[in-house]
């Protein structure tokens, strides 16, 4: 164990960085000592505080409210198994919803129709977000900066519980903060309207391109007829002919318009299983095997079969719309087939949807069904050839001179059909989109703010002060637990180290480099410091039993600027106010300064003295104070540890101690250099001065060690420069009651 360790148990070390624990009483008593510190930190974070809740910007927030409503499937299987685990899928679909407002793409379409409005605005007082302020400049922002400061400008949350959705705008602004709330909600209601409207724009956008192409076809073939006619053909047909190619133009019309169905049809598929691949990769190459099971395709093939022989046997005019009767018959063996297919259809749907996710389940629904009407407009398509090439067969059997103008009519009618069906999709398909609902909802628009939502000045101020407390609390206890030097006479006796008495400041010391004060048992005697010296002096005296044998007393320190020339004079200048005969002795040969406190010349002095260059008388001077005699230094030898250590120094001692009550020596610091060390084993006592928050404690530690030797009498440490007030208030408070002058 280290040596230094193994003493400080021994000893019973209890301060701050041995990690013993403390009350709460002593964590105020290092509060009050360094309330300087406390009280500027605390002040300096406060005065930041209302500085800044002075001139911080107002920022105005405006809020729009949406209500996100759920797809709803349109089969009891896509449909949650157990009604009470709903509101975990629904809180998900928010989520996801809520992620896609905050993506970059929503985000910019809401900067480019803030840019929109802004230039619309005659108004560019209103703006603030879109500006940005540089040297004192305003230029605009550009749309990826508007939309990189969305990010942190706009809030987006759900309110616990509901399928409410707030949107959240801030600025400096309180148009602009309403302006983009209102825009990002509309924005995002339109995105949302376009995703669920997709498929359906894209059968519209399709329905659309191959109406006008069959637009284009439809009056080239009329142009061609025309002409043939005006070229002097035949310009009629008889009523036979006529109604085979209205009938033939009629079913191939239907065949091309269901073809266009498929080419629809497959757009749509390719569209959702590329959606469905980024979920489940290998679900859409499943479900078309699925779907085209033999007992699925068996069913789509009877009822292609029965809606062609219906269809046909109308165009044969065989009495079916006038008679209602087959007419149903055919009708109702479809119905009961559509009802088997989306029966088998069903158990198909069961298995897939027993473990799919909810956005699975809901894009698997819709391929499903895709599928299924993709194979029956396939089975569609064979049947109506077949139809077409028995009425072609028939075609081909029209006399060679009408056979020109029948291809043309031909053309032409089944141009005009199919144009007329393909219309008629267009117009459905173009409502259907139309009518198309999204699933958000704006139940409330974002207001105009009547007053800014942040900064909260109070708080600021408020938390500012407490921010400021605490810091400044942190800072004491960080700076106690580095700081290692004395503060209190608690912090020597927990060294197991006598306190013989603590000094307080004196006033006016070392002020702009003067000594005038440093006698202050001579020139403030009510003094709180002086008291501490009366307080010394009794110490002293009753530190031994038998007074007559303490007749030296050795003054030292552990460093340099720690106040033992101070201390000697005034211990010194107390003991002659009590009637003592004192002699004080200046023996730091190394930089002496009790000349200057008594203002008088340093040679002839104590080397001079012992060298023999000076008689006693010489040397000897008197004090302000009576019974007060000392004597300075001298000369600086060479060699002041040789010249203390010599016998004549000893000699010297022994005669003053006969002459004098008491001797006070003033010595250099014992760890800077050996003469305090030899000059305490010539004395009967020495006293160690620490300064407070200037000695160091291992230091101070280290001096009492050097001075407890066998042939020294170490009799305590006196604490200078320790402030009463910072540490022990009540002592300073009673003294003054004391101490003060009555009034008369």
């Amino acid at each position: 164990m280290d040596k230094d360790l193994k003493d400080r148990l021994l000893a019973g070390s209890t301060d701050f960085t041995d990690g013993e624990s403390h009350s709460f009483k002593d964590y105020l008593k290092l509060i009050r000592h360094n309330w300087v510190p406390v009280l500027l930190i605390t002040i300096a974070c406060l005065a930041v505080a209302v500085f800044y809740a002075t001139y911080a910007v107002d920022i105005y927030k405006s809020t729009a409210t949406m209500r996100l409503a759920r797809p709803q499937g349109g089969s009891v299987l896509t449909s949650p198994l157990m009604p009470e685990f709903s509101d975990w899928g629904n809180d998900r679909f928010i989520a996801n919803e809520m992620e896609i407002m905050k993506s970059f793409s929503t985000r910019e379409r809401v900067a480019n129709a803030l840019l929109d409005s802004f230039y619309k605005n005659p108004d560019k007082t209103l703006f603030a977000n879109i500006f940005v302020d540089e040297d004192s400049k305003r230029d605009l922002r550009t749309a990826n900066s508007i939309t990189g400061l969305l990010e942190s400008a706009v809030a987006i949350d759900q309110k616990r519980g509901l399928d409410i959705v707030e949107v959240s705008a801030l600025s400096p602004s309180s148009y602009e903060a309403t302006l983009t709330a209102n825009i990002y909600a509309k924005e995002y209601r339109l995105l949302n309207l376009e995703m669920n409207r997709n498929q359906l724009t894209l059968v519209t956008v399709f329905l659309d391109d191959q109406r006008n192409e069959k637009y284009e076809e439809l009056n080239a073939a009329e142009e061609t007829l025309r002409e043939f006619q005006e070229r002097g053909g035949l310009i009629a047909l008889d009523e036979r002919a006529s109604t085979l190619i209205s009938v033939l133009a009629q079913f191939e019309a239907q065949k091309s318009a269901t073809q266009v169905d498929l080419m629809a049809s497959n757009k749509v598929l390719e569209n959702l299983r590329k959606e469905l691949e980024k979920q489940n990769p290998r679900m859409a190459d499943y479900l078309k095997s699925l779907t085209s099971q033999t007992y699925i395709k068996v069913i789509q093939d009877e009822i292609a079969k029965l809606e062609v022989n219906r269809d046909v046997a109308l165009s044969k005019g065989e009495g079916l719309s006038n008679n209602p009767v087959l007419l149903n018959e055919y009708n109702k063996k479809i119905t009961d087939l559509r009802k088997q297919l989306d029966k088998e259809l069903e158990v198909l749907k069961a298995g897939i949807f027993a473990s799919s996710p909810q956005e699975v389940k809901e894009l698997t629904q819709k391929i499903i069904e895709e599928e299924v009407r993709n194979q029956s407009l396939l089975t569609s398509i064979k049947e109506l050839e077949k139809v077409v090439d028995g009425y072609e067969a028939r075609f081909m059997k029209l006399p060679k001179n009408t056979i020109e103008l029948a291809k043309l009519k031909r053309n032409s009618e089944a141009l005009e059909k199919l144009f007329l069906m393909i219309e008629q999709r267009y117009q459905e398909a173009l409502i259907n989109e139309q009518s198309q609902p999204g699933n958000v909802m704006i139940i409330d628009s974002a207001r105009i703010p009547s007053s800014p939502a942040k900064p909260n000045r109070l708080l600021i101020i408020l938390v500012g002060f407490v921010l400021g407390a605490g810091l400044a609390v942190g800072f004491v206890f960080i700076k106690n637990y580095f700081d290692d030097t004395v503060k209190t006479p608690d912090d020597i006796e927990k060294k197991n180290i006598n306190v013989l008495a603590w000094v307080p400041n004196i006033e006016g010391l070392s002020l702009n480099g003067q000594t005038e004060f440093s006698f202050v048992v001579f020139k403030r005697p009510e003094s709180i410091p002086s008291e501490a010296f009366r307080a010394l002096r009794t110490r002293i005296q009753f530190s031994r039993i038998r007074k007559e044998s303490l007749k030296s007393i050795l003054i030292t320190s552990s460093a340099p600027q720690e106040g033992k020339t101070t201390i000697a004079i005034n211990l010194a200048g107390s003991f002659a106010q009590s009637q003592k005969k004192v002699l004080l002795l200046d023996c730091d040969l190394r930089k002496p300064a009790m000349h200057k406190i008594f203002k008088s010349d340093r040679v002839p002095g104590l080397i001079d003295y012992l060298t023999g260059n000076a008689k006693f008388d010489e040397v000897l001077k008197r004090g302000e104070i009576p019974n007060l005699d000392y004597i300075t230094s001298g000369t600086i030898p060479p060699n002041p540890a040789e010249m203390l250590d010599s016998k004549e120094m000893r000699m010297f001692l022994n005669e003053m101690r006969k002459i004098y009550d008491l001797v006070v020596l003033d010595s250099p610091p014992i760890i800077a250099v050996a003469d305090s060390e030899i000059l305490s084993s010539m004395v009967d006592g020495t006293i160690l001065i620490v300064s407070a928050d200037t000695t160091e404690i291992e230091l101070m530690r280290r001096s009492v060690e050097l001075l407890k030797r066998e042939t020294t009498q170490f009799l305590g440490t006196v604490l200078n420069n320790f402030s009463y007030k910072s540490g022990y208030g009540s002592y300073y408070k009673y003294y003054y009651y004391y101490s003060r002058p009555e009034k008369v």
